[in-house]
């Protein structure tokens, strides 16, 4: 699992970097006389939550290239016959989509087989590419991949994933502020401040690891869209045949942490809960049953 991953740990990392910045310069707008003001709690959690949750959005780019190495071919000096056809199918299955800015388009060397798009909106996005998947599909198959991920950038589900994401770490900075307060009124006066420190940046981690459960239910439910997408964009017979080809490969996840909503495919040994993917199985059902 990649794309996903890395903006849920990269929103992570964030937030507790600003936990740490407000406690740290005493912004704590919600502590008044001692108690907790709920309203003014909740106005400083939206504004801190969707903050990060953009921040995140705005860097995944960035993020995944640099975390994966991604290389980026530049479509004038595409030289290789391989190199061209990728860019142009990419190209093609984007206008088709609607898509009036051009995906970036990269290659990451793995021997996994697999493929992400990125990117903070549907004019500046990314589709990348593994070397595996390049060298273990053939054309009618990459085409299907490619289709996938170009119908996620379609989709925007990276926006709306972020908007999901501020909503979620809305809640996670609420209730871990509530939660550390209640947990400083039992300690000594003088260790409130450091208690308090200590059991939001934990509270706020634990509560973000729940939170990522919703993140992964909704990338499941969007990932049937992009299959469908795909299917209407490449023909459903390349997307199936492309998801039958990953149930052959059962590649083990690399391991870097990171980048996945809109990776082609999930790992299928994690738990199911925390899955951005459904089983292959359900996915070939369902392009199979549709109309």
């Amino acid at each position: 699992m990649k794309r996903i991953l890395l903006f849920v740990l990269t929103n992570i990392l964030i937030l507790t970097m600003l936990a740490i910045v407000v406690q740290v310069f005493g912004i704590r707008p919600y502590l008044a006389n001692g108690g907790l003001n709920l309203t003014s709690l909740l106005i400083f959690a939206a504004v801190l939550g969707f903050g990060g949750a953009f921040i995140s959005l705005a860097i995944s780019k960035w993020m995944a290239k640099v975390a994966y190495g991604v290389q980026i071919i530049d479509p004038a000096r595409a030289t290789g016959r391989e190199e061209r056809w990728l860019v142009e199918r990419v190209h093609d299955l984007s206008r088709k989509a609607g898509l009036t800015k051009m995906p970036e388009v990269g290659v990451y060397d793995s021997p996994e087989v697999n493929a992400f798009a990125t990117g903070p909106s549907k004019s500046n996005s990314l589709v990348a590419v593994s070397s595996g998947l390049m060298h273990g599909m053939d054309e009618r198959e990459v085409e299907g991949v490619l289709a996938h991920e170009v119908a996620h950038i379609a989709n925007g589900d990276m926006v709306t994933m972020t908007l999901l994401q501020g909503v979620i770490n809305t809640f996670v900075i609420f209730l871990s502020r509530i939660a550390a307060w209640a947990v400083s009124r039992f300690v000594n006066q003088d260790l409130v401040w450091i208690v308090q420190f200590v059991c939001i940046l934990v509270f706020q981690i634990v509560f973000s690891i729940l939170g990522s459960l919703v993140v992964m239910a909704f990338s499941r439910h969007r990932e049937f869209k992009a299959d469908a997408g795909a299917a209407e964009l490449a023909g459903k017979d390349k997307m199936i045949a492309a998801l039958r080809r990953l149930q052959g490969q059962h590649a083990e996840p690399d391991n870097q942490p990171a980048l996945a909503t809109m990776k082609i495919s999930g790992g299928q040994n994690f738990l199911k809960l925390f899955s951005s993917h459904p089983p292959l199985e359900e996915r070939i059902a369902a392009l199979e049953n549709a109309r």
